[in-house]
């Protein structure tokens, strides 16, 4: 599975439409964790939650969902369990933020 997004062929039709892969080099370390959690919480907490009429009603749920609830309430491993707008505002540790 992994050889179709490495592939010369794929790499080819990125370029020629002018996407930037976000897959690094087969094999290493630097992977996509971070966004693949992400991605994996909008699709079982989101996403997979109710029937979706439109994909204007998607795009318009979705950018409330990350502004009001992803950003600001859902705590992250990767951030010291901290929500991405604690870690913004500069707080490294939860001890820092008031009870």
């Amino acid at each position: 599975m992994l050889e179709q997004y490495t592939s010369e062929e794929f790499d080819a039709y990125c370029r020629r439409n002018g996407m930037r892969r976000s897959l690094g080099r087969t094999g290493s370390c630097f992977d996509n964790a971070v966004s693949e959690s992400l991605f994996a919480a909008y699709k079982k907490e989101f996403i997979h939650t109710r029937p979706w009429p439109t994909i204007g009603s998607v795009r318009r749920a979705t950018y409330e969902w990350i502004e009001n609830y992803y950003n600001t309430h859902r705590r992250h491993s990767a951030l010291n369990y901290l929500t991405p707008r604690e870690y913004s505002l500069g707080y490294r540790e939860i001890s820092q933020i008031a009870a």
